[in-house]
């Protein structure tokens, strides 16, 4: 029995490890969006293709040939959608689930195989690690029961994908709310909570709420700065 586990995080590599420390069978990492091909899949046969975070739209020639289970951050249907832990938080939600779902078509509407409760206090590169292993956990189990998914149930709510132009903090009004933008986009591969003026851009991250003030690492970024010869 083949496995296959793609990834374009690297806080999700590790579960290839431990799964097959587990278990003892194959497991095909695929990190790169090309790598995930229909003629490949094909030959590999694999009983489950597992989506811990995936960056791209699942093809539907993948889904519709192989088992493919994607995990989301979110008590589904409720926050259907993009960017799950930025739109939780930014809501002032610090507690969820991770869903594990069958991959189709509409997105994040497939039936459940399972839910894990899951906290997310932290910043963003923190809670994805926690995550990381709540996921290994949840694939094993899938791999060891096989359970039969179930129909979500309850209120559809959607999130929108936010946009790198979100991540702008000058609208915010309060200290935690402020504190809470920059935890939650301070991850490898989220544009960084930002301010910015005529001349410069600060970007902000690794923050620390003490009494009435955070305490945060700034990069200052001159805009419209010639690369000088």
């Amino acid at each position: 029995m083949v496995y296959i586990l793609a990834t374009n995080r690297f806080w999700n590599k590790a579960i290839v490890k431990r799964i097959k420390t587990a278990i003892n069978k194959e497991v095909v990492l695929i990190t790169e969006r090309e790598d995930l091909a229909y003629e490949k899949l094909l030959k590999i046969n694999p009983r489950y293709v597992f989506f811990p975070h995936w960056s791209y739209i699942i093809p539907p020639e993948i889904h519709d040939n192989f088992e493919c289970i994607v995990f989301h951050m979110t008590d589904v249907p409720f926050g259907r959608g993009g960017s799950p832990l930025q739109n939780l938080i930014s809501r002032g939600i610090y507690e969820t689930k991770i869903t594990a779902l069958k991959c189709q078509s509409d997105i994040d509407a497939g039936p459940v195989y399972m839910k894990k409760p899951f906290s997310l206090y932290g910043n963003a590169e923190e809670i994805y690690l926690r995550a990381s292993k709540v996921v290994g956990e949840m694939i094993l189990e899938i791999i060891k029961t096989e359970p039969v998914p179930q129909e979500q149930q309850g209120n559809v709510v959607t999130f929108p994908r936010r946009s790198p132009d979100a991540s702008n903090i000058d609208s915010l009004t309060e200290l935690e709310k402020v504190f809470d933008h920059i935890r939650m986009l301070d991850a490898e591969g989220y544009p960084k909570a930002f301010l910015e003026n005529e001349n410069f851009r600060f970007e902000f991250q690794r923050p620390c709420l003490k009494y009435n003030r955070i305490i945060a690492d700034v990069i200052i970024t001159q805009k419209n700065c010639k690369n000088e010869k």
